[in-house]
């Protein structure tokens, strides 16, 4: 019996496929941003006021002025080519939250970090998270504004980075910033091994 798709003039068919990639980090370091920069959609976000609840809570030190926080996820979505698109879900910041993060992290190819260099221990829990979960993730600096620059190879040894895991300063204001963050994590993933020019 002969199929359709050995058929003289029968194009095959390219199979669909979505990569799904996680946004995660401390609470305000830029995930919301990062997220709406680049999609191609209009993200969804599940935002919601600062409540009373969160006071004792929520540590707010150095984002005094933040007023909203994502209570659920993040999601947008890139096409990087007819039937192949990323898929991105930003994780919640706060540790009432985390129990989205088990739930968010199924069938994820990888996932991107996003540090504040004047909070960097808040980005320790997620770092931890994926090295202990194998996840293949990348630390992305991002560069606020009056915020000193730190070189990668201090940043790697403050956040304890024994393994060679890339991290890259972004603007997560800046599309071909966070395209460069996508395209490492992407190229590391799959890959299975990155040389690191700020290994140490």
């Amino acid at each position: 019996m002969e199929y359709a798709g050995s058929e003289p003039g029968v194009t095959a068919v390219t199979p669909a496929m979505a990569i799904k990639i996680l946004v995660a980090g401390g609470f305000g370091v830029g995930k919301t941003t990062m997220v709406g920069t680049i999609s191609e959609i209009r993200p969804l976000h599940t935002e919601e006021l600062l409540s009373e609840r969160g006071v004792g809570v929520d540590d707010l030190s150095g984002v005094e002025s933040k007023i909203t926080t994502t209570v659920a996820l993040d999601f947008g979505r890139i096409t990087i080519r007819e039937g192949l698109w990323l898929y991105l879900f930003g994780t919640p910041g706060q540790d009432r939250f985390w129990f989205m993060w088990d739930e968010l992290a199924v069938g994820a190819l990888g996932a991107i970090v996003v540090a504040d260099t004047r909070r960097l221990q808040d980005c320790f829990p997620a770092v931890d998270y994926f090295e202990q979960r194998g996840l293949p993730f990348v630390v992305a600096v991002n560069c606020f504004d009056g915020a000193r620059r730190h070189d990668p190879v201090k940043v790697r040894r403050a956040l304890g980075l024994e393994g060679v895991a890339p991290i890259v300063l972004c603007d997560v204001r800046e599309r071909e910033s966070v395209k460069e963050v996508l395209t490492m994590l992407v190229t590391y993933a799959v890959g299975g091994a990155f040389k690191d020019p700020h290994h140490v």
